[in-house]
């Protein structure tokens, strides 16, 4: 029974009290007490015949999703026979959270353009990015850890990825060495992980603290800077973690936005039903900029991970 799990850590229960609005906390609070349903994806970079996919899985109790075409999600029972699935290891369809897809929609990266992917491993935003490319234009994929660099590697390759690059090599440095030169630059950063907690597993807390989400924050910030600097005037830039805390989130934002008046947070296209509320603009006594009211926080439910993104504009000069 749900009461007799280990309760979640005090701090990590007052932030979701302080982030998630009264009307969502009872939800995002149970989600936290059983498995999630798994959500995927067909790819259409693999798939050789959807009909035939789809009568591959007709054993399983699929349910699409609404609003976006050929994503699915399964009761967490059925997590084994999808994972173990052919369709799985052929790369004909991938087991992807819904938050996570929803960077790449935010992104909406178009098939003539050179998109950069700042922090790409394992792989699954860089190969929907492919996807809808229709695997054209070009994608610089970005991975500074070596075993995940070869993790984002062999999932490109199963996944039919063609129109990527990749690079091992620290994201920090991209701005500076190519500026202006992406349209659009997706950075899914690295941070505490607030999304993977939950009260099944204590060890999925174990290495959380407000200690880490600092760390976390600092790299973030590091990494975002980049991401704006190699970014195109007019181009598109989306900024997504899967954590809760504002420091990490609207905060790190606030900051580039401080020093920069190149970039404006806009309204992301959002086309399947995701609960979300709207983003901070005072956290901690502080005002933040009024703009990250367009960001959007996914709240945890028993079919979503806690996710944050924010899609911003860089103006042209003059504009």
């Amino acid at each position: 029974m749900p009461d007799s799990l280990p309760p979640l850590p005090p701090a990590f229960e007052a932030l979701l009290h302080a982030v998630i609005p009264p009307p969502w906390q009872a939800q995002a609070l149970a989600s936290y007490t059983t498995a999630k349903d798994v959500v995927f994806r067909l790819n259409p970079l693999r798939l050789q015949d959807r009909a035939a996919a789809m009568q591959a899985l007709a054993a399983l109790p699929v349910q699409p999703v609404p609003g976006v075409s050929d994503v699915f999600r399964l009761p967490p029972r059925a997590r084994t026979a999808l994972t173990h699935h052919s369709l799985v290891a052929d790369g004909s369809l991938y087991i992807q959270g819904i938050a996570s897809m929803a960077a790449v929609w935010a992104l909406q990266p178009q098939p003539h353009e050179e998109v950069l992917d700042l922090a790409a491993a394992p792989g699954g935003k860089t190969a929907l990015m492919a996807a809808c490319m229709d695997n054209r234009g070009r994608i610089a994929a970005v991975e500074p850890v070596r075993a995940r660099f070869f993790r984002l590697k062999a999932n490109l390759q199963r996944l039919g990825v063609r129109n990527t690059q990749l690079y091992l090599k620290d994201g920090r440095q991209v701005g500076r060495l190519v500026p202006q030169r992406f349209d659009r630059v997706l950075l899914d950063a690295p941070c505490s992980s607030e999304a993977q907690i939950t009260r099944l597993d204590p060890r999925s807390w174990a290495h959380w603290s407000q200690r880490k989400v600092r760390a976390s924050a600092q790299v973030q910030a590091g990494l975002l800077a980049s991401a704006a600097d190699a970014l195109k005037p007019g181009g598109v830039l989306v900024y997504s973690t899967c954590s809760l805390s504002p420091e990490e989130n609207e905060c790190v934002l606030d900051v580039l936005l401080r020093h920069r008046d190149d970039l404006q947070p806009e309204p992301a296209p959002w086309p399947c039903p995701l609960p979300a509320v709207p983003g901070l603009t005072e956290w901690a006594g502080q005002t933040l900029h009024p703009g990250l009211v367009h960001a959007r926080r996914i709240i945890p439910t028993e079919w979503t991970d806690a996710f944050f993104l924010c899609r911003l504009r860089k103006r042209s000069p003059g504009s």
